[in-house]
């Protein structure tokens, strides 16, 4: 295990592979992530989530897929992952965009990096039974015939920091109203704790984490057990010192 921050650790196999996007923060940081508390309010999120639910245009969303050196084809692939991807309304993404200009110094302050292009902001929704296996925001994982990584493509070099914003909240209990889920936590792969526990988030509503996209930083969305699991994700390029 490596020490990545004051309060975070990472496999040490990782950095003995050529990883191409290697970024991390500063390292006297308590976590590698930043977790911006109420970044939508309550209210926000309730419009949001109501209007993703009714939305009846969804579509499921796509992964990528290396066909040659320069050629990444996108395709719904629901082993890898089940999960609706919506349009917002304009009204939504005014919201949104509102917000995330009162943060965008906070998280350029908290990786040293100013944003420079933005991706269109994706909402993605979980249904029950809905979910997301590991992977890297710009790599491809790269697995040999045990099943084993041993390696990672890069695909996304414009990706250097992934945010993601929660509509909705995670609850321990059953529950299958639009405003909550159960399961579907977020699950970091390669990060523990110090007591050796996997980073594993239960997000609340109106929450936004933002993170590195690189490998290091590998992550899935567990099974969601009730509910409607809604988040609004943006991958950005950034200028790395």
């Amino acid at each position: 295990m490596k020490q990545i921050s004051e309060d975070i650790f990472c496999g040490a196999a990782l950095f003995e592979m050529n990883i191409q996007n290697l970024f991390l923060p500063n390292p006297y940081h308590k976590t590698p992530f930043l977790i911006i508390e109420n970044f939508l309010s309550k209210q926000e999120c309730a419009f949001i989530a109501k209007e993703a639910y009714k939305d009846e245009c969804a579509k499921q969303a796509e992964v990528k897929h290396m066909l040659l050196d320069s050629i990444v084809n996108p395709a719904v692939d629901k082993t890898i992952r089940k999960t609706l991807i919506h349009k917002p309304s304009a009204l939504f993404e005014e919201l949104y965009t509102k917000s995330f200009l009162r943060s965008q110094s906070t998280i350029e302050a908290y990786f040293s990096a100013p944003l420079t292009t933005s991706t269109p902001l994706q909402v993605l929704a979980y249904k029950k039974g809905y979910f997301y296996i590991k992977h890297s925001d710009d790599s491809n994982e790269i697995i040999d015939k045990e099943g084993q990584t041993i390696g990672f493509q890069l695909v996304a070099p414009q990706r250097k920091i992934t945010t993601v914003a929660f509509g909705t909240s995670h609850i321990s209990y059953a529950n299958s109203d639009t405003y909550h889920f159960r399961g579907g936590e977020l699950v970091f792969n390669y990060l523990y704790h110090k007591d050796g526990t996997q980073v594993s988030l239960k997000p609340k509503a109106g929450d936004m984490i933002a993170f590195p996209s690189n490998p290091l930083f590998s992550h899935e969305v567990k099974i969601v057990e009730e509910g409607f699991r809604l988040t609004l994700v943006q991958w950005h390029n950034a200028i790395i010192s």
